[in-house]
């Protein structure tokens, strides 16, 4: 059973349909589109408190990444970044946009980067926030990073990923610990009953493993080597981001024609939540469509 659909004043909720599957989408406001894609282990809420000031002058668009909040689950388990650009760009079909600004967080991110890739003539600008590009750096792993991305390997792991999430206190604490106490405990229980769903629960297990197995060693070989961003792109990552590093993010200047990284000071990973203001400024200022 799907939990309700939290509240945010002035926002609408309905579905679309891309390639056969229900996708959710939250609007709000009027005027020049801005698309916000969320990543994991959130939803479309983690937008809720840069979604009211951009609203003010933007038709702010806010989609759940297949199998999360309240879109449908894959049936075929397809949870590959390169699905998710599809998605994407299946969605401003879907809305009748032509061309939007787009901002993305953690895998909303990648997928976004993948999309101004794929179609840079859909995109007038992109904010990449806490993710890496898709150029990165070979590195040698060390025991503080590996310690860094453990998570992924116990959510990727064969049923014990999947009946981790599945249990609502266990989704509960991990969220807890995750959010570094950028959330309140209303906050992570709202996470977390979307998150501990079977069908969620399953995607993730899918993005993990399907990043770890087969995307992992084609992206750190040069799979997007020969691809140029022609589409505007901010990188803002936080400081204390406890997984993007300045040695991961190097090396993306030969392949991108307009793109900027911005560190910012004191922030963490959650930076819709944590630096909102800070957000909704950089995405005001990306280029409109």
């Amino acid at each position: 059973m799907e939990p309700p659909i939290p509240l945010v004043e002035g926002v609408t909720h309905r579905d679309v349909v891309v390639d056969g599957l229900r996708i959710h989408v939250a609007e709000a406001g009027s005027g020049s589109p801005v698309v916000l894609q969320h990543g994991w282990p959130q939803h479309w809420w983690a937008w809720r408190k840069v979604i009211p000031a951009l609203a003010e002058h933007h038709r702010v668009i806010c989609p759940d990444l297949r199998g999360f909040g309240w879109s449908a689950a894959p049936g075929d388990g397809d949870m590959l970044k390169e699905r998710l650009a599809r998605d994407l760009i299946g969605v401003l079909d879907a809305l009748g946009l032509e061309r939007v600004a787009l901002a993305g967080h953690d895998w909303g991110a990648f997928a976004g980067f993948l999309a101004c890739l794929r179609a840079p003539e859909r995109f007038s600008g992109f904010g990449a926030m806490a993710i890496i590009h898709p150029w990165p750096p070979v590195a040698r792993p060390t025991p503080k990073r590996l310690a860094s991305v453990s998570y992924q390997f116990v959510i990727a792991a064969p049923l014990i990923g999947g009946a981790f999430l599945r249990q609502p206190a266990m989704a509960r604490r991990f969220l807890a610990r995750a959010g570094g106490g950028v959330w309140s405990t209303e906050e992570v229980d709202e996470y977390a009953a979307a998150l501990s769903r079977p069908s969620t629960a399953d995607a993730t297990v899918a993005l993990y493993r399907q990043f770890l197995v087969k995307e992992l060693k084609p992206l750190t070989s040069g799979r997007y080597a020969d691809a140029r961003l022609q589409v505007p792109t901010r990188m803002i990552v936080g400081e204390r981001d406890p997984v993007i590093t300045a040695d991961g993010l190097a090396g993306f200047e030969t392949h991108a024609d307009e793109m900027t990284l911005e560190w910012v000071p004191a922030a963490a990973h959650w930076l819709p939540e944590q630096v909102p203001e800070l957000v909704v400024e950089r995405i005001a200022a990306l280029p409109a469509p």
